[in-house]
């Protein structure tokens, strides 16, 4: 039986981002959280660095930065109901280690099958992750706290991934791509450390045995929801698409591919900035649509074969799109019930991770026929005919008895409960 999210500390004035951090526990989840990012970027850029110089293969680079999310799909129907049925410390814990130790692995000479092999491991690891880490949030903050929350996790992603993809890029150079993935091993097992030491043993949200069953029964729940439906296909889909073409920055311009992304997580993080807190409740409900065709548009210059600054630029401006995710998470949230949200959350990062790693592939194996830049352009005009294609039904709706699962207490679609909207990535 699911139990209904609580926080366990009184209620504060959520309403600023350092009430946040007066909150107890919020800190250790979100270093945690931070250094499990920033791990991930420096291990994702130097193992596409690595496979790219032993294969020359934009495919096969792109699917070692982005494959294990391929494995999310798995996650999400098989363990997902393990994200409430679990302590979340000990699964934060146990999840980054597991990293640690795969990561510390594929800095070890061997064949490509098996790391690719061990790269799928880990993305079926990582598939219990977002469930457990935001509904951790969920709980951790009074009610009224977590759209704040979660926007202040998606900036410092930005600002993380910046600092990590830069660093990785430094470190390439200085040590090489396996001295890298050893110094990303090192920071998962820090995040491992802070989660051990920083949070608090909780008993599991929810009853019961994680189960298949489970899992499915509660996927069918979420997804028979016509409004969910669309929201989450927004989520996944335009974002997979151009986290395809983020794929191939390695392959388009392999001595700037760090600026690429550094640039691209600037954008993103000015995106974040920009709803969580400029953008008014009178004007959201009217800018899922435009940012996510933002989100697209700048890659269809990549056909002209841009220079590594304007490139860089361009990548800045897409990225700004990915706000369009803290809106719609938004409103995912307004119509969930509160005992399903953790579940509800961790399905949405497996789906939007799948749908990247589903991205990355064929972005890939349109450069492997084409070239890098073409791939780009054609992947960024599916994103776009994607988003027009859902935008009928990203329209705003009020809420009313005819949304009987909406969550008691939540507000309205395109409307604020503290005055911020919160992820990404």
């Amino acid at each position: 039986m699911r139990t209904t999210f609580r926080s366990t500390y009184p209620s504060t004035n959520s309403s600023t981002y350092r009430s946040l951090f007066r909150t107890p526990e919020f800190t250790p989840l979100f270093l945690a959280s931070s250094a499990h990012v920033a791990a991930q970027t420096m291990s994702g850029l130097a193992l596409g660095t690595l496979v790219y110089r032993a294969t020359d293969s934009p495919l096969l680079a792109a699917l070692s930065m982005f494959g294990p999310s391929l494995a999310q799909v798995l996650g999400a129907t098989t363990l997902l109901s393990a994200a409430d049925r679990l302590p979340p410390r000990a699964t934060m814990t146990g999840t980054a280690l597991a990293f640690a130790a795969g990561t510390a692995l594929l800095a070890l000479p061997a064949p490509l099958w098996a790391v690719f092999a061990l790269i799928l491991t880990l993305g079926l690891v990582a598939s219990l992750g977002g469930g457990v880490r935001w509904g951790l949030l969920n709980e951790i903050l009074p009610k009224d706290g977590y759209i704040l929350g979660r926007s202040v996790f998606n900036m410092a992603n930005g600002v993380t991934q910046i600092t990590g993809y830069a660093t990785g890029g430094v470190l390439i150079a200085l040590l090489s791509p396996r001295g890298t993935l050893l110094a990303a091993a090192a920071l998962y097992a820090t995040a491992a450390l802070v989660a051990r030491c920083g949070l608090t043993s909780r008993p599991p949200r929810a009853t019961g045995r994680p189960s298949i069953r489970a899992t499915w029964s509660t996927n069918r729940t979420l997804l028979s929801s016509g409004p969910r439906r669309h929201l989450y296909l927004a989520l996944w889909l335009p974002n997979g698409l151009i986290v395809g073409c983020e794929s191939l920055y390695v392959s388009y311009a392999p001595e700037h591919a760090g600026l690429l992304f550094a640039c691209a997580a600037l954008g993103m993080l000015t995106g974040d900035v920009a709803v969580a807190r400029f953008a008014g409740p009178t004007l959201r409900p009217r800018l899922g649509v435009p940012l996510l065709l933002l989100l697209a548009a700048p890659y269809l210059l990549f056909a002209l074969h841009p220079g590594p600054s304007l490139a860089a630029a361009l990548a800045a401006l897409a990225s700004v799109g990915f706000g369009a995710s803290l809106l719609q998470q938004e409103r995912l949230m307004a119509v969930t019930p509160p005992e399903l949200a953790g579940h509800a959350l961790g399905l949405h990062s497996s789906g939007m991770l799948t749908a990247q790693g589903v991205g990355a592939a064929l972005a890939g194996a349109v450069a492997q026929l084409s070239s890098p830049a073409t791939a780009m352009a054609a992947t960024a005009a599916a994103s776009i005919i994607v988003t027009l294609t859902l935008a009928r039904g990203l329209r705003p709706v009020r809420q009313s008895s005819s949304v009987p699962d909406a969550a008691p207490g939540t507000m309205a679609s395109g409307s604020t409960a503290s005055g911020a909207a919160p992820d990404t990535v």
